[in-house]
């Protein structure tokens, strides 16, 4: 039986590829980029997307004015202005989240019946009026009415134009990365996206897949290897042999609806079960929502590299702070880490493999960056991870080596 998109999905066998001659059924070659502009790879991700071009092999992540190479997948929409994307509209939340919209990843492709609420509310405003082409939901955003096709296409652009500053000409083609559990729907709207925003896909790589060959584990590796991919909206695992720069994949298995955002839900829903108890408040709107949500994601984050903190939640009429320790905070999301390592025992299991048949485990996705997640990957395939290449970029360093 054919999973549906929120549904976790049950490990599979596949046959052996050579990673650089990846290509999707019925898809030609690669074409050969001759004296055209270098295509770029670009990690499309539910909390931030990345950049990256190779050249002679050598790849580079493409970084912005500020040094950072992670764009956040935010837009906003003012009235009075076109879109801005990354750190700008994440400004932007703060005052006017009903002209903000972040996470649309996980909406590519699906319907209402898909979307997580929090406290009652969305964290989006849905378009009552049916879209074009059916079932995909549809946002109010301020004053228009927007497909997360359309929002995607936006942070394309913004990745787009940040490339071709970088590089100093145009750029038309991408290598774009998706979930391995991505469904038809959800890939053919990257690829819509992607269309709308200039680019011409050369290829739809899986985001396991870019990161292996990231690691270059298709050149002179030998043995078994795990990709731990848990970014904002999904989780995907799978088993690789390397031999002679070819790669088995042995299993893969995933949940498309786990992630990082579902990390901040637990903590959203813990401050906004504190502030009940202290208001009487327990309703909210989408802003609020959006702001809730917000204000988790900023104290996940510091919760990884510190023991504790404490966290302005400035949703309803009375703002309140809310402590929580690191420990606290791994008590909410134990269960959420947990399915990932029940996932991996049974896609190892079903390669026939024992921890110690595994030679590494590389961390994808930046919710690997929680402790908690590092030591549940550590502990299902019995040895500490590989740590050369930052999780947040190693995706699209793959891509664009592709």
């Amino acid at each position: 039986m054919k999973a549906g998109p929120a549904d976790p999905v049950s490990p599979t066998k596949a046959r052996p590829m050579v990673l650089l001659q990846i290509h999707e059924p019925g898809a030609p070659p690669l074409p050969h980029a001759g004296d055209r502009p270098p295509a770029v790879g670009i990690d499309l991700g539910t909390t931030n997307s990345v950049v990256a071009v190779s050249r002679d092999g050598k790849p580079e992540v493409l970084r912005g004015q500020t040094g950072m190479a992670l764009v956040p997948s935010v837009v906003a929409y003012p009235p009075d202005s076109g879109p801005l994307v990354g750190l700008a509209a994440r400004a932007v939340l703060l005052d006017r989240p009903e002209w903000v919209v972040s996470s649309v990843k996980r909406l590519m492709g699906r319907g209402a019946g898909d979307l997580k609420t929090l406290a009652g509310a969305l964290p989006y405003e849905l378009d009552a009026a049916p879209g074009p082409g059916g079932g995909m939901v549809r946002l109010k955003v301020g004053e228009r009415r927007l497909s997360p096709v359309e929002v995607s296409a936006d942070i394309l652009r913004a990745l787009k134009a940040l490339a071709e500053t970088k590089l100093g000409g145009a750029v038309e083609r991408a290598v774009i990365t998706v979930p391995a559990y991505f469904d038809d729907a959800a890939r053919a709207a990257t690829k819509d996206a992607a269309k709308l925003a200039g680019l011409d896909v050369l290829r739809l790589v899986n985001e396991p897949t870019a990161a292996a060959l990231a690691y270059g584990l298709d050149k002179g590796s030998e043995g078994i290897y795990a990709v731990y991919d848990l970014g904002g909206g999904t989780f995907d695992v799978s088993i690789l042999r390397m031999a002679k720069g070819v790669f088995q994949v042995l299993a893969t298995g995933g949940d498309s609806a786990l992630g990082g955002d579902d990390f901040d839900h637990a903590l959203a829903e813990s401050f906004l079960a504190e502030r009940h108890a202290r208001t009487g408040a327990n309703t909210l709107t989408t802003g609020e929502a959006k702001l809730a949500l917000a204000t988790a994601r900023i104290a996940k984050e510091c919760l990884s590299g510190a023991d504790d903190g404490e966290w302005l939640l400035d949703a309803g009429v009375q703002p309140t702070a809310h402590r929580m320790t690191r420990r606290g905070f791994e008590d909410l999301i134990r269960p959420l880490v947990e399915r990932t390592a029940r996932i991996c025992r049974e896609v190892r299991d079903d390669a026939d493999l024992k921890p110690a048949d595994v030679q590494g485990v590389v961390l994808v996705g930046g919710s690997t960056r929680v402790p908690l997640v590092r030591r549940a990957g550590a502990q299902v395939f019995g040895r500490e991870p590989l740590a050369d290449i930052d999780p947040d970029e190693v995706v699209a360093v793959g891509a664009a080596l592709q």
